[in-house]
């Protein structure tokens, strides 16, 4: 797929050349507020900088606060509360031209496919590609099977619809729930013209669990990830990154990445 310079070069501060990239969302003082990690934006960010993340995701008022170093900067233009009466139904709160004059190299979109305010999410979509095609900027649509009818929300049939969506509607990158395995997986990224990332979803139990999705989605063709809770709240973010860096960048084995943890 052929892009224009502007997108190219401004997707290169986000992927390294291996055309693989580890990004870090911190976006979620929006939706839940201050929650652990992210209360000293700069301090965590410098932190997760020490073990080589590649991009962060951060809402307009944080961006303009913090040095992201050399890492890409991706603004999210999406926005809701949990106190809301619908927390699925994602909103603009930031524009492309804004995005750009805050100096992001990337802006973000979220999706809930299946929402009930779903036609005017993706209503959105199409208007903030269309700007990011004039700016020259790179779109990452986060894409997740959301809302009444939506029972397994992993479902590969879903997965790979939503992922589809997304990149039909003009995204450079797709971020979306991993299926659960290599196999289903495949079909998501075989199903996408566009480079798919995987979400690291709830804080889990075991930085095993976290490992393992990510090195399973790197086998099916995956192009990295996009993970938050289960970075910036790790006892040690640090390591974590760089733990998760060596399977993206060097697809190093679990116990490899887990002899970076410590053992852990």
């Amino acid at each position: 797929m052929r892009l224009d310079p502007g997108k190219r070069r401004r997707l290169k501060r986000i992927f390294r050349d291996d055309q693989r990239t580890l990004i870090i969302p911190m976006d979620h003082g929006v939706t839940v507020g201050p929650i652990k990690g992210l209360v000293n934006m700069q301090e965590i960010i410098d932190k997760l900088l020490a073990g080589e993340a590649d991009a962060f995701v951060l809402h307009k008022g944080i961006a303009k606060d913090v040095d992201t170093g050399q890492a890409g900067l991706i603004v999210h233009l999406s926005g809701s509360t949990k106190l809301g009466p619908d927390p699925n139904n994602k909103v603009q709160v930031c524009s492309v031209e804004e995005a750009v004059k805050i100096g992001a190299d990337a802006v973000s979109v979220h999706v809930n496919v299946g929402a009930e305010q779903e036609d005017n999410m993706l209503v959105k979509l199409g208007i903030v590609a269309e700007d990011c095609d004039m700016y020259g900027i790179p779109l990452l649509a986060m894409m997740y099977p959301r809302g009444p009818k939506i029972q397994n929300p992993h479902a590969v049939d879903l997965v790979k619809h939503v992922a589809r969506l997304g990149a039909e509607f003009g995204a450079d990158i797709i971020k979306t729930v991993y299926t659960g395995d290599t196999e289903t997986f495949r079909e998501v990224v075989n199903g996408c013209h566009v480079p798919v990332i995987i979400a690291g979803g709830p804080k889990v139990d075991t930085v095993q669990e976290v490992l393992h999705m990510v090195r399973d989605s790197i086998k099916a063709g995956g192009k990295g990830l996009s993970i938050g809770r289960n970075v910036f709240q790790h006892e040690n973010p640090t390591l974590m990154v760089k733990a998760l860096s060596a399977i993206v960048h060097n697809n190093a084995s679990i116990d490899e990445s887990l002899k970076i943890l410590g053992g852990a």
